[in-house]
């Protein structure tokens, strides 16, 4: 398995486990709410979401002052861990966050 493949990977395994601890809020209007309410801590897009999306989902983190980042993954490598196809996620966890950012600069 070449290197940028298990980067990815992990990164989706890190996605799904975040989802499993009940700290990932799916879709572009759960992710502002969480952003509203000071829960979120990364909103990221996937790889593939349309340009408009990006640029909501950024100008929203911006808004509610919470850090932004377009992932490597598509929407169809998200649906494989988290059985649920989505272009736009928040992260509600700190720990989560950082790793998700660290994995995303490695990969």
């Amino acid at each position: 398995m070449s290197e940028s493949i298990a980067a990815r990977t992990k990164l989706i395994n890190i996605i799904t486990i975040c989802r499993r601890a009940g700290k990932l809020e799916m879709g572009f209007d759960a992710s502002v709410q969480s952003a509203e309410k000071h829960k979120a801590r990364l909103i990221f897009t996937a790889a593939d979401v349309s340009p408009k999306t990006a640029k909501e989902a950024e100008f929203a983190a911006e808004k509610y002052n919470v850090p932004y980042m377009k992932l490597s993954v598509k929407m169809d490598d998200l649906y494989y861990g988290l059985s649920k196809r989505i272009g736009v996620a928040a992260v509600c966890d700190q720990g989560f966050a950082d790793r998700i950012a660290q994995l995303e600069q490695n990969s």
